[in-house]
């Protein structure tokens, strides 16, 4: 029997058109991978051809967004560009870089093959967790290789560990170790099902509008009439018509029916050319839309259409027919009415894994708001999904955010009260943010705001990284925090720490899926050798997912303006930084050192910077990791700023250590001038919560508690009031672009701060502030000058401008002056001895006015220098190597900052 031609495959001729006609046909729910993760997928197949073409059309600068502009001069990648600017030749280092960036172009090629880009590898929240779909459903996705089973117990199903469940070889795991379970609302008595199973709900935008009463056919209708034009809908009768038209068009009517009766076919191109022919003018005259359709090597892509100029554009001006299915939409109220939430807000809720080692349950690592349990045994994932008008409405838009002149106000929200207990979001928006807007702050740095566990922890030991802590508020009141901060023009700066995690197994990710490298390294690599944590195994794509994902989501539903990435060097070495650094090259690119974990600070910080370009990033690293501020385009990591840990222990050193008279102004001001901090961009600080914490003291209580034998009460306040007012302003004032303060040291709170532990009998009387001492004499000067500091800054953009330029540094008589633009600086640091008519030369010529006294009576002090000299004319004297001076009164330890305010020409 002759074989017959399958000219009419259903498979071929359905598949081409069925878009238009069905196109609720590919959006099934029931795919055990979720339809955006096989979008995910097809787009990745389709559009990457090597995998690697993603990141060639997007910068890798760690500014600017992809695909905005041409790669300049700057942008290009030079892996060891950075070393020729700070002069460094180490050729061992140099050789790391570029391994470094072989390693991470792997890294970033494996992240691509499975993600796209960098925005599609941040967004997992989007999937993960729990979610409220369009339908009448909730979706949930967890990422759990070294499980065997999953499901969700909670009060929506009394706890059953069977009812919603997602097995191995069924519904909802794919070969990466993701779970996937819908929550099917529940019907209520007396409705029916929906007549289209992809019936939507409005349920945030107009969330009252809707149930517009428009059919499905009458849907189809409007959408041929005004959406597709004629030939471009085809209904299913039609389509084996097109082909057998086709087949007549080659053929002719009486063609050949089996492969005996085909004749020699022409070639390709003689056959388009002769149909080309007869498609020059129809029977009604016109000219058909031309498309070529022979490969000439052209190169073009897969979505571009190549043809003549009029179709392609038309093709391109279409816009999906979506408006028409909003109007199939029902309003809130009507799924209200016919459905029960399958998962109702504020219920409780765990995952359960059967796995090798046996039944687990754990908090899902996705979680956005977690509750202890009232027995306190275990913590419970709370959906957080409340009804949109309870929903928090953002009142203000971001505040710009300065690239320099940041004065940031450290502050832990737990803290923050005056009474003896956990202080809340909502107490910390009311009392804490207007007084931080007073002070002159416009930036404030939350340390503890993820969920802890372990209070004494401070924060550090997180153990679920997408939720507040509950502790302190639900997410509606940190989203209030952020907004509020935002309406008083502060910005909003958050401890990050993806260093390392909590060991908790019951509520953190330690053991999450029963085995012991899911997020985490095995053996001594997965844990911190002094501090009892986990190490993140940040080589692995799932891993950088989780990560990158959660920096993403603080910023997107939190509205953050930036991170400090917390104690590095604990992620980048091996060792976790307790290592003896001496400063040479070769202790940062040893064997010691995680070349997977410098890889992923250069991810998260493209990342940031690249969907945020007005983000900041802060990394406190206590090695000073060379590069740490650079472009990642030249070798670096790409932070924005890091913390200058020196200057604290430093002034730690002398205040414990060297009496007032054996102070060396050299080495005080040739460590806080030092030109790295000003190309580096470094925040320095007298104090930050380190100096508060975890036993430690602040520099109010040494000073207050260190008296003398031959000083009087009097006389030993007057000591800890002038040398905290000279240490702040000349820390503040010789800081490269920013400078942070502990909450309460800006007006030298005398107590430490000691969160509730075993060794207090577990007392919150020192875990709070004493903000009634801000009505006492004493704290009132202190807080009067450190405002009157940062009003200086907000007028004269001190940190804005460039390094200081020391005129005088006299050990004997403990004087320092040095200028900065057309600002100059004094300091007299000696205990005992006050100078009148002290020559400093000054650069410029002209009269210069005193704009802050530290020995004004309004700051404590004893108010030496009359009003007759606040205006000093400079002199033709050659003092310090230049040609002018000024003869000032410089009392002692006490600290004057005059302006050039006009010049003389001379």
């Amino acid at each position: 029997m002759p074989q017959c031609l399958n000219l009419a495959n259903p498979a071929i001729s359905l598949h081409s058109n069925s878009s238009f006609s069905q196109p609720w046909r590919h959006t099934s729910i029931y795919f055990p991978t979720p339809p955006s993760r096989l979008k995910r997928i097809w787009k990745g197949r389709c559009c990457c051809s090597g995998q690697e073409q993603p990141a060639k059309t997007r910068s890798n600068s760690p500014r600017g967004a992809p695909g905005k502009k041409e790669k300049t001069e700057s942008d290009k990648v030079d892996p060891v560009g950075f070393l020729s600017k700070m002069g460094i030749t180490d050729r061992a280092f140099a050789q790391f870089l570029r391994e470094r960036h072989k390693a991470y172009k792997d890294h970033r090629f494996e992240l691509y093959s499975r993600f796209i880009d960098l925005k599609e590898a941040s967004s997992g929240y989007e999937l993960m967790g729990m979610h409220r779909h369009r339908q009448h459903r909730v979706d949930y996705m967890e990422w759990a290789p070294g499980a065997r089973y999953c499901s969700l117990i909670g009060d929506f199903n009394q706890w059953s560990p069977t009812e919603n469940s997602a097995r191995e070889g069924h519904l909802g795991h794919d070969d990466f170790g993701y779970w996937f379970i819908i929550l099917e609302d529940i019907l209520r008595e007396g409705q029916e099902p929906e007549e289209y199973y992809f019936q939507e709900y409005n349920y945030i935008d107009d969330y009252d509008k809707g149930d517009s009463g428009i059919t499905l056919d009458e849907l189809l209708k409007k959408s041929h009439d005004e959406y597709w034009e004629p030939g471009e809908v085809l209904s299913r009768e039609a389509r084996l018509e097109m082909v057998a038209k086709l087949y007549e068009q080659f053929f002719g009517p009486n063609g050949p029916e089996t492969w005996e009766e085909l004749e020699e076919i022409k070639p390709p191109e003689e056959r388009y050319k002769e149909w080309m022919e007869k498609q020059k003018g129809g029977s009604d005259g016109q000219k058909k839309p031309n498309y070529e359709v022979i490969d000439k090597g052209q190169k073009f892509d897969i979505l571009g259409v190549v043809g003549d100029p009029v179709s392609a554009e038309k093709i391109k001006m279409k816009k999906p027919p979506i408006a028409y299915w909003v109007e199939l939409r029902k309003g809130r109220k009507a799924w209200m009415e016919k459905y029960l939430p399958a998962i109702r807000h504020g219920d409780r809720y765990r995952v359960y894994f059967n796995t090798p080692e046996g039944a687990l349950e754990r908090v899902p690592a996705w979680a956005t708001y977690v509750l202890p349990d009232p027995e306190g045994q275990q913590s419970c994932a709370i959906h957080w999904e409340p009804p949109p008008e309870e929903m928090y409405k953002w009142r203000h838009t971001k505040p710009k955010v300065p690239k320099t002149s940041l004065r940031i106000y450290e502050c832990h929200v737990g803290v923050s009260g005056s009474e003896p207990k956990v202080a809340s979001f909502n107490e910390f928006t009311s009392k804490v943010l207007p007084h931080v807007k007073d002070a002159g702050y416009n930036a404030i740095q939350l340390i503890g705001v993820i969920e802890h566990k372990d209070y004494t922890s401070v924060g550090y030991k997180v153990t679920n990284f997408f939720a507040v802590s509950s502790r302190f508020g639900t997410p509606e009141d940190f989203k209030k925090l952020v907004d509020e901060a935002h309406g008083l023009g502060i910005l909003v700066f958050m401890d990050i720490v993806h260093s390392y995690a909590s060991a908790d197994e019951l509520v953190g990710l330690s053991l999450f899926d029963g085995s012991n490298d899911c997020y985490f390294h095995t053996g001594k690599r997965g844990h911190h050798k002094y501090w009892g944590t986990r190490i993140f195994k940040h080589g692995d794509v799932d891993v950088l997912h989780f990560l990158l994902s959660n920096l993403k989501w603080w910023v997107t539903e939190y509205q953050v303006d930036g991170f400090r990435f917390h104690s590095l060097a604990s992620m980048m070495y091996t060792h976790n930084g307790f290592s003896t650094f001496t400063g040479s090259l070769e202790e940062y690119c040893n064997q010691y050192v995680d070349k997977d974990a410098l890889i992923y600070l250069i991810l998260a910080n493209e990342m940031l910077h690249d969907l945020h370009p007005d983000i900041i990033t802060i990394a406190e690293d206590a090695t000073y990791y060379p590069g740490l501020c650079e472009p990642t385009t030249k070798g670096g990591l790409g932070f924005d700023f890091w913390v200058n840990l020196s200057i604290p222990e430093m002034w730690l050193w002398h205040l414990e250590n060297a009496p007032d008279k054996e102070w060396s102004v050299t080495k005080i001001i040739s460590l806080l001038v030092n030109n790295q901090t000003y190309k580096s961009n470094s925040i320095s600080y007298v104090e930050n919560h380190s100096q508060s914490i975890s036993g430690a003291k602040s520099f109010a209580e040494i000073l207050l508690s260190n008296a003398r034998g031959d000083l009087n009460p009097s006389d030993n306040t007057f000591r800890a009031t002038s040398l905290l007012k000279i240490i702040k302003l000349i820390t503040f004032t010789t800081s490269g672009c920013a400078y942070l303060n502990f909450m309460g040291n800006e007006f030298a709170h005398p107590k430490r701060v000691e969160f509730p532990m075993s060794s207090n009998n577990h007392s919150l009387a020192l875990a709070c502030r004493q903000w009634e001492l801000l009505n006492e004499e004493f704290h009132k000067c202190i807080f009067s000058f450190d405002k009157d500091m940062m009003r200086l800054d907000a007028a004269e953009k001190i940190l804005a401008r460039s390094a200081p330029t020391v005129h005088h540094c006299n050990d004997s008589t403990m004087v320092v002056a040095y200028s900065r633009g057309p600002l100059v600086f004094l300091f007299n640091l000696h205990p005992e001895s006050s100078y009148e008519l002290y020559c400093i030369g000054v650069e410029e010529a002209g009269e210069y006015q005193l704009i802050l006294n530290s020995d004004e009576t309004r700051y404590g002090g004893h108010g030496r220098i009359g009003s007759d000299k606040y205006i000093q004319r400079t002199r033709d004297k050659r003092v310090d190597g230049y040609r002018h001076s000024l003869e000032v009164t410089l009392p002692s330890r006490s600290a004057q900052v005059f302006k050039l305010v006009r010049i003389l020409r001379v």
